[in-house]
């Protein structure tokens, strides 16, 4: 299996972002299926992966794991390891993280608003 540094030259993108526009900067911090709901987990308080797998549940741990470095990567969260056994690992909000809570609470509040229309253009038939 790859280490974490051969993954991330896997995954490099092949067209460099255009960062002219601010929503595309934007998109490029929460690009990622569970990145949002990371963060309003970890909004509600400091957070342990094994409590943020158990509120995701359809995400993976390594996907988990990936998008939690690069959100720390990023300056949204930071982890903070106990020196202990089994070390302990926790999660929190940066300063920098909390300024993107109004973002995640208007995509939510959107979310919840157009929920019953969405449900039916986004979930498949029976």
């Amino acid at each position: 299996m790859p280490s974490a540094p051969d993954l991330l030259v896997m995954y490099q993108k092949k067209i460099a972002p255009d960062f002219e526009c601010g929503i595309v900067l934007t998109k490029e911090v929460l690009n990622g299926k569970w990145k949002s709901s990371l963060l309003y987990q970890i909004a509600m308080g400091v957070q342990r992966p094994s409590a943020l797998q158990r509120n995701i549940p359809d995400a993976t741990r390594r996907v988990l794991n990936v998008q939690l470095n690069e959100l720390e990567r990023h300056g949204l969260i930071s982890k903070t390891i106990y020196p202990q056994l089994p070390p302990k690992v926790e999660y929190s909000l940066t300063d920098f993280g909390r300024t993107l809570l109004p973002v995640i609470e208007a995509m939510t509040h959107w979310g919840n608003e157009h929920r019953e229309r969405l449900e039916q253009i986004l979930l498949p038939s029976h």
